[in-house]
């Protein structure tokens, strides 16, 4: 029987490694979240720096899948939805990542020892759209579940906007209280950063629904 399977392997259509390399990304990015969530909600600065180092290595990974899902786009004739969406939600999807990473990074190298609540919410957020993609993108294997892919993508719009509220009035609060330039600008530069990875969420949602229009 393992022959038989492996010569029917032969003929499976290569376009499915697409959905396979895309459901790892969505998995890296709940443990980058994780990961994230674990940082902001501890003060002990050796604990930091290890989740930090961990982000960095995650981040890692998400390039390398990210780099296999472009070299697949240059090597297969057939895709399973048009080639210009599949290169735009694996570069949002990359985008995610990034700033989870940026933001993790900026927090360590700015030795911001006291994190508030805007930051634990913010990332908070993070963890809910990841949540919400990773639900999403499996799904696009056969499609036949259209609402739990359109739930998703009105909760992380949903998700998206409730940070947008956040991040305005951190950065209001922030205006009002700090007095010191250079922290005012390391904490600006933190909460666009976590902000920033909210809206990529929503660019990846977007993609998705872009998809399945299409092939609806």
């Amino acid at each position: 029987m393992g022959g038989f399977n492996s010569f029917v392997k032969l003929f499976m259509p290569k376009d499915r490694v697409f959905y396979s390399l895309f459901e790892d990304v969505a998995a890296n990015l709940v443990e980058m979240a994780q990961v994230l969530n674990e940082l902001v909600n501890t003060n002990d600065l050796a604990i930091r720096k290890d989740k930090v180092h961990l982000i960095e290595r995650l981040e890692h990974k998400n390039d390398d899948y990210t780099h296999r899902i472009f070299v697949e786009l240059g090597q297969n004739f057939i895709t399973p939805f048009d080639r210009e969406d599949i290169h735009y939600l694996a570069a949002t999807l990359d985008d995610v990542a990034d700033y989870i990473h940026g933001s993790a990074k900026r927090i360590d190298l700015y030795k911001v020892y006291e994190l508030n609540d805007s930051i634990r919410k913010l990332v908070e957020l993070i963890g809910l759209g990841v949540a919400e993609l990773h639900k999403a993108i499996p799904e696009l294997r056969d499609m036949k579940n259209m609402r739990n892919i359109t739930d998703a993508c009105v909760k992380i719009n949903s998700l998206e906007n409730h940070a947008d509220d956040i991040y305005d009035m951190a950065i209001a609060d922030l205006f009002s209280t700090e007095t010191n330039a250079a922290e005012l600008i390391k904490m600006r530069e933190i909460y666009q950063a976590l902000e920033i990875a909210t809206d990529k969420c929503e660019d990846c949602a977007n993609v998705i629904e872009t998809i399945i229009i299409k092939y609806a």
